[in-house]
């Protein structure tokens, strides 16, 4: 892994910072109704101010319904980017990403358990009931596989992958007698599962914001602990880093983030996967620049995604068939290289 100067990575980090904003701007402009750069920033500022005189419907269409998605993407992006690369870090695997721990069986078991008793008769409102039993069912996962693989009280890295492994096999056998369940309204599982950011409002971006951001920080607390974790386990524990502890408490940061935000948007996969890989090839192995810089490509990644499906393709494809489709190529290219490397971490 090459090791560029602190210049060229505080340029790629002014890069990102410079792009991510101008493109939620241009994404803003795009959809069924065009609406020029100049008048989203006067909708923005009319949801302010009643002095800016702008078409009303203008403004509802940028403020309601374009910029929460926007958001929601930018978010939910930069969340599961920095979950991979913290989880490439603590589990020592280049193939580690916000599911490998069976997170998104677990909030996709929950969804669709609610979904199914509302069929049967269950009266709840979809847009509370779906997030908050999505949410539980990943939190109930992540326990599960912790308590799976603590058995031993090292939380060792294999352990937790299997664990995650076993445990998301069960949950995909519990969903799929969920869709048997559904009968004929299966087709609304199997779109949540795919992933979709068309249902996000301000409420959800209100629970995104302080849980991305607070995760982000704590994680960047432990930068330095997670440079040295990736030198080795037992090297980590001789220069003095509790590993368990450090396993333990990044391990629940990350899948809370994961959780959350596979409760907003669905099952949107590969994202923690291929912008953590890039950026390290870029700027390389620093978590500490790298956490910041894979928030800011993952929510711009995520934001491509989004506007691609919902303003270029004349139909709108499920976010996550898309970044599967990008992800898994990646994904092989990374086990392969794994494979000739002989199993080596990165």
């Amino acid at each position: 892994m090459h090791r560029p100067g602190r210049s060229w990575t505080t340029g790629i980090f002014l890069l990102l910072l410079l792009l991510l904003p101008c493109a939620m701007v241009v994404s803003a402009t795009m959809g069924f109704m065009e609406v020029p750069a100049i008048d989203v920033l006067h909708a923005v500022l009319a949801r302010f101010s009643q002095g800016t005189a702008i078409d009303p419907v203008v403004v509802a269409v940028v403020t309601d319904v374009r910029l929460p998605r926007i958001a929601a993407a930018v978010l939910v992006g930069g969340a599961l980017a920095v979950c991979g690369t913290v989880f490439q870090a603590i589990l020592l695997n280049p193939l580690a990403d916000p599911y490998t721990l069976g997170i998104s069986s677990g909030a996709a078991f929950g969804a669709s358990l609610v979904i199914v008793l509302q069929l049967f008769g269950l009266v709840l409102p979809v847009s509370f009931s779906v997030p908050v039993f999505a949410f539980a069912g990943s939190v109930a996962t992540l326990f599960a596989v912790l308590g799976l693989a603590g058995g031993d009280r090292r939380l060792s890295s294999t352990n937790l992958i299997l664990s995650g492994v076993i445990v998301a096999a069960i949950l995909s056998a519990a969903i799929g007698l969920l869709k048997f369940l559904a009968d004929e309204q299966v087709g609304i599982i199997i779109f949540w599962l795919m992933g979709s950011l068309a249902g996000v409002s301000w409420a959800d971006i209100a629970l995104l914001v302080p849980v991305t951001f607070m995760g982000l920080l704590v994680c960047l607390v432990f930068g330095r602990e997670l440079n040295i974790m990736a030198t080795g386990e037992r090297e980590a524990a001789t220069l003095g880093v509790n590993t368990v502890r450090l396993r333990w408490i990044l391990l629940v940061t990350c899948s809370l983030m994961s959780a959350l935000c596979v409760a907003v948007s669905g099952i949107i996969g590969f994202v923690g996967l291929i912008v953590p890989h890039f950026l390290r090839y870029l700027v390389g192995p620093e978590n500490r620049w790298l956490l910041v810089l894979s928030f800011l490509g993952g929510g711009l990644l995520l934001l491509f995604a989004d506007t691609l499906t919902r303003a270029v393709l004349p139909a709108e494809v499920p976010i996550g068939v898309l970044t599967a489709l990008l992800g898994g190529p990646v994904f092989c290219v990374i086990f392969t290289r794994r494979q000739r490397d002989g199993g080596n971490g990165f």
